[in-house]
């Protein structure tokens, strides 16, 4: 009895290193499936740019766009997510980070049109922290392709996600002052999202914070959300920075953020991403017509 029980026991061992080969062979194959993808990605420039509009919310008009780059949607990817999580597990990351950059800012100036043209929008563009630090990283080489384009590094902002850990705020701190002195501004984004402390906006100091969809939706019925933007808002002007809601969808949103003096909006409320670039503009009925008892800042 005992002797058919140790049998099954190392038969079912067996079956179970087998089926762990199995998906180990699987998932190396999905991964250099996945990696060859992205080479082709880099290589034929084949990933879609979009432009998010970003609004003052105090006269409307229309300050900058996000850049957002999406790959074409097929069965190695799922998600946009999973696309960039794959690309954060490679060895490419520095170079994709580089790619998407370039083509972003030469879509941005190939689409800008009519009295486009004759403003200076900002550009914010999603990078990686690590890859500022760098030290293969050529700042010099995307000065000379704004030069080119005709940009100016006053109208770039590298937008550093709050998922993103900084672990050397220190060095940081310094490699981010070397960009400013060329010209370049900083943005924090996912602010509230949960992983990263105040200690990012103390060291990083950056021009704007961007504050997470999940401190935005619904805050109009929610006083802990109030409590913690108003929290930033007083941090923001004593730090002499600006602040940027994303994620805005409804009309009591953009009624309560601009009651209290939010300076920047961002959301499908005032505009989806597009591959063409379009104005910003509050996308609700009569909103413009209920402002008048509305507190300024």
């Amino acid at each position: 009895m005992e002797s058919a029980v140790r049998q099954n026991v190392k038969t079912n061992s067996f079956f179970l290193y087998l089926n762990h080969l199995y998906e180990q062979h699987q998932n190396n194959t999905l991964y250099i499936k996945r990696l060859k993808t992205l080479k082709k990605i880099i290589e034929t420039k084949d990933l879609h740019t979009f432009f998010q509009p970003i609004l003052n919310l105090q006269t409307r008009e229309t300050m900058g766009f996000e850049a957002l780059n999406r790959p074409t949607p097929s069965d190695l990817f799922s998600s946009v997510d999973q696309f960039y999580e794959f690309v954060g597990q490679t060895d490419c990351v520095f170079l994709f980070e580089c790619f998407c950059r370039n083509l972003s800012l030469q879509r941005f100036k190939e689409r800008l049109h009519g009295e486009m043209l004759n403003k200076d929008f900002m550009l914010f563009l999603n990078i990686h922290p690590n890859v500022l630090l760098d030290k293969k990283y050529n700042s010099g080489e995307t000065l000379q392709l704004l030069k080119e384009l005709g940009i100016k590094p006053q109208q770039v902002v590298f937008e550093l996600t709050e998922r993103s850990a900084v672990l050397d705020f220190v060095e940081f701190e310094r490699v981010l002052s070397h960009y400013r002195s060329q010209g370049y501004r900083i943005a924090v984004d996912d602010m509230g999202s949960g992983y990263n402390s105040f200690k990012t906006l103390i060291y990083l100091k950056p021009e704007f914070i961007k504050l997470d969809r999940s401190l935005i939706q619904f805050i109009d019925k929610n006083s802990e959300q109030q409590q913690l933007v108003t929290l930033l808002m007083t941090y923001a002007e004593q730090a002499q920075t600006k602040i940027i809601a994303e994620g805005i969808e409804r009309q009591e949103e953009l009624d309560y953020l601009q009651d209290i003096g939010i300076h920047y909006a961002q959301g499908y409320a005032i505009g989806k991403p597009s591959k063409d670039i379009h104005f910003g503009e509050i996308r609700v009925d009569d909103y413009a017509d209920r402002g008048s008892h509305r507190k300024r800042s």
